[in-house]
């Protein structure tokens, strides 16, 4: 899976991280925290930081151990919640560490590795491209979703990771 791009649900005003089926035409969004959004989003736009953020520090514990982090997957859904594990590897061990899919997707697009979603979570959540939706990563605008993400508090939006 891709990351398509990031949205806002226009009822509920929550970020919502879009993945696109690679060489496909679903799609299976993710509602997810204004933190999370904003982790992945400053990943794909590569602002700058004077300090790691935590994901960053994450993944710097994770290499820093002598790990590699090989992909993340998210594995399944149930009532509405999506689940996911980071797979690391050490040489040939291999081990599956759970976290919710915005942790492990802003996780993926810093180690950039692979982000895969079981078929069956894509076959209950997923669904087919919109019709004229266009792919939106690095914009012109990021500082402008940046500032939008600001206005939230996870107290204030109704979310599901």
């Amino acid at each position: 899976m891709d990351i398509f791009g990031l949205a806002l649900d226009e009822n509920s005003k929550a970020p919502i991280l879009v993945l696109k089926e690679a060489g496909g035409e679903r799609v299976l969004p993710i509602w997810i925290g204004a933190m999370e959004a904003m982790a992945i989003s400053v990943a794909i736009n590569a602002v700058p930081f004077p300090r790691p953020m935590t994901h960053d520090l994450l993944l710097g514990a994770i290499v820093g151990l002598g790990w590699r982090v090989e992909a993340v997957e998210v594995t399944d859904i149930r009532e509405g919640t999506f689940f996911a594990e980071i797979v690391v590897t050490l040489g040939d061990e291999a081990r599956r560490l759970d976290s919710r899919p915005s942790d492990a997707i802003a996780l993926a697009v810093r180690a950039k590795c692979p982000i895969r979603v079981a078929g069956h979570v894509l076959d209950q959540g997923g669904g087919p491209i919109q019709h004229g939706a266009e792919r939106v990563i690095k914009t012109e605008s990021a500082d402008k979703w940046a500032d939008e993400l600001e206005k939230f508090s996870e107290d204030d939006i109704k979310y599901k990771m």
